[in-house]
Protein backbone atom coordinates (compact mmCIF):
# COMPACT_ATOMS: atom_id res chain seq x y z
CA UNK A 1 0.00 0.00 0.00
CA UNK A 2 3.01 2.12 0.74
CA UNK A 3 4.54 1.52 -1.98
CA UNK A 4 1.83 2.50 -4.35
CA UNK A 5 1.18 5.99 -2.70
CA UNK A 6 5.04 6.48 -3.25
CA UNK A 7 4.93 5.32 -6.69
CA UNK A 8 1.45 7.95 -7.17
CA UNK A 9 3.93 11.04 -5.25
CA UNK A 10 6.78 10.31 -7.58
CA UNK A 11 5.16 10.53 -10.92
CA UNK A 12 6.04 13.89 -12.48
CA UNK A 13 2.32 15.10 -13.30
CA UNK A 14 1.53 14.82 -9.77
CA UNK A 15 4.69 16.98 -8.38
CA UNK A 16 3.65 19.50 -11.76
CA UNK A 17 0.56 19.51 -10.50
CA UNK A 18 1.21 20.61 -6.81
CA UNK A 19 3.79 23.00 -8.03
CA UNK A 20 0.73 24.79 -10.48
CA UNK A 21 -1.20 25.04 -7.46
CA UNK A 22 1.22 27.09 -5.56
CA UNK A 23 2.06 28.97 -7.92
CA UNK A 24 -1.53 29.48 -8.78
CA UNK A 25 -2.31 30.66 -5.37
CA UNK A 26 0.61 33.31 -5.76
CA UNK A 27 -0.44 34.91 -8.64
CA UNK A 28 -4.00 34.90 -7.29
CA UNK A 29 -2.51 37.00 -4.55
CA UNK A 30 -1.19 39.42 -6.79
CA UNK A 31 -3.94 39.63 -9.10
CA UNK A 32 -6.41 40.43 -5.93
CA UNK A 33 -4.24 43.24 -4.57
CA UNK A 34 -4.10 44.73 -8.02
CA UNK A 35 -7.85 44.60 -8.80
CA UNK A 36 -8.49 45.43 -4.84
CA UNK A 37 -5.81 48.25 -4.87
CA UNK A 38 -6.61 49.60 -8.12
CA UNK A 39 -9.81 48.67 -10.31
CA UNK A 40 -12.34 48.52 -7.68
CA UNK A 41 -11.24 51.83 -6.52
CA UNK A 42 -11.95 53.50 -10.13
CA UNK A 43 -15.51 51.22 -10.11
CA UNK A 44 -16.35 52.21 -6.55
CA UNK A 45 -15.98 56.14 -8.02
CA UNK A 46 -19.15 55.54 -10.23
CA UNK A 47 -21.30 55.52 -7.35
CA UNK A 48 -23.62 57.85 -5.76
CA UNK A 49 -22.55 60.26 -3.25
CA UNK A 50 -24.74 58.54 -0.61
CA UNK A 51 -22.88 54.66 -1.69
CA UNK A 52 -19.96 53.25 -0.36
CA UNK A 53 -19.14 52.37 -4.49
CA UNK A 54 -21.14 51.21 -6.49
CA UNK A 55 -24.01 49.86 -5.05
CA UNK A 56 -27.22 50.51 -3.02
CA UNK A 57 -28.82 49.56 0.26
CA UNK A 58 -31.86 47.52 0.12
CA UNK A 59 -32.73 48.87 3.37
CA UNK A 60 -31.35 52.49 3.96
CA UNK A 61 -29.74 53.16 7.30
CA UNK A 62 -28.61 49.05 7.35
CA UNK A 63 -25.05 48.00 6.75
CA UNK A 64 -26.13 44.49 5.93
CA UNK A 65 -28.05 45.32 3.23
CA UNK A 66 -25.98 46.93 1.42
CA UNK A 67 -25.71 45.37 -2.46
CA UNK A 68 -21.84 46.01 -3.41
CA UNK A 69 -21.67 45.61 -7.18
CA UNK A 70 -18.34 46.44 -7.49
CA UNK A 71 -17.27 43.20 -5.43
CA UNK A 72 -19.08 41.26 -7.83
CA UNK A 73 -17.24 43.18 -10.63
CA UNK A 74 -13.87 42.74 -8.90
CA UNK A 75 -13.99 38.94 -8.89
CA UNK A 76 -14.78 38.96 -12.38
CA UNK A 77 -11.70 40.66 -13.38
CA UNK A 78 -9.81 38.65 -11.16
CA UNK A 79 -11.15 35.78 -13.20
CA UNK A 80 -10.32 37.50 -16.08
CA UNK A 81 -6.88 38.21 -15.12
CA UNK A 82 -6.14 34.47 -14.10
CA UNK A 83 -7.57 32.96 -17.15
CA UNK A 84 -5.30 34.92 -19.23
CA UNK A 85 -2.60 34.26 -17.96
CA UNK A 86 -2.90 30.60 -17.61
CA UNK A 87 -4.03 30.42 -21.57
CA UNK A 88 -1.47 32.76 -22.61
CA UNK A 89 1.59 31.21 -20.36
CA UNK A 90 0.85 27.90 -19.90
CA UNK A 91 -1.57 26.29 -22.19
CA UNK A 92 -1.14 27.96 -25.39
CA UNK A 93 2.59 27.50 -25.71
CA UNK A 94 2.11 23.42 -24.71
CA UNK A 95 -0.08 23.74 -27.06
CA UNK A 96 2.22 24.75 -30.15
CA UNK A 97 4.77 22.69 -28.58
CA UNK A 98 2.53 19.59 -29.43
CA UNK A 99 1.60 20.32 -32.63
CA UNK A 100 4.86 20.81 -33.65
CA UNK A 101 5.70 17.13 -32.53
CA UNK A 102 2.88 16.31 -34.25
CA UNK A 103 4.13 17.90 -37.57
CA UNK A 104 7.49 16.47 -36.68
CA UNK A 105 9.05 20.31 -36.61
CA UNK A 106 10.13 19.48 -32.94
CA UNK A 107 11.66 16.08 -31.82
CA UNK A 108 9.74 14.72 -28.29
CA UNK A 109 11.92 13.44 -25.71
CA UNK A 110 14.31 10.35 -27.04
CA UNK A 111 13.59 7.04 -25.89
CA UNK A 112 16.71 4.74 -25.14
CA UNK A 113 17.87 2.49 -27.50
CA UNK A 114 18.35 -1.18 -26.42
CA UNK A 115 22.09 -1.62 -26.62
CA UNK A 116 21.63 1.67 -24.36
CA UNK A 117 19.75 -0.10 -22.20
CA UNK A 118 21.93 -3.32 -21.96
CA UNK A 119 25.10 -0.88 -20.95
CA UNK A 120 23.20 0.70 -18.58
CA UNK A 121 21.81 -2.64 -17.12
CA UNK A 122 25.74 -4.20 -17.72
CA UNK A 123 26.99 -1.27 -15.31
CA UNK A 124 24.81 -1.37 -13.05
CA UNK A 125 25.24 -5.17 -12.20
CA UNK A 126 29.08 -4.31 -12.28
CA UNK A 127 28.85 -1.42 -9.69
CA UNK A 128 26.78 -4.31 -7.50
CA UNK A 129 29.76 -6.62 -7.35
CA UNK A 130 32.39 -3.76 -6.68
CA UNK A 131 30.04 -2.71 -3.76
CA UNK A 132 29.41 -6.61 -2.21
CA UNK A 133 31.73 -7.21 1.04
CA UNK A 134 34.79 -9.36 -0.21
CA UNK A 135 33.85 -13.32 1.48
CA UNK A 136 36.78 -14.88 2.89
CA UNK A 137 36.85 -18.88 3.00
CA UNK A 138 37.64 -20.36 6.25
CA UNK A 139 38.74 -23.58 6.42
CA UNK A 140 37.61 -26.05 9.27
CA UNK A 141 40.54 -28.79 10.90
CA UNK A 142 37.81 -31.31 9.34
CA UNK A 143 38.99 -30.60 5.72
CA UNK A 144 38.25 -27.94 2.82
CA UNK A 145 35.68 -25.22 2.75
CA UNK A 146 32.96 -26.12 0.45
Amino acid sequence: MLKGFKDFLMRGNVVDLAVAVVIGTAFTAIVTAFTTSLIKPLIASLGSAETKGLGFYVRSGKEDTYLDFSNVINAAINFLIVAAVVYFVLVLPIKKIQERRRRGEEAGPSEPTSVELLIEIRDLLANQQDNQPQTTVVQDRRGPAI
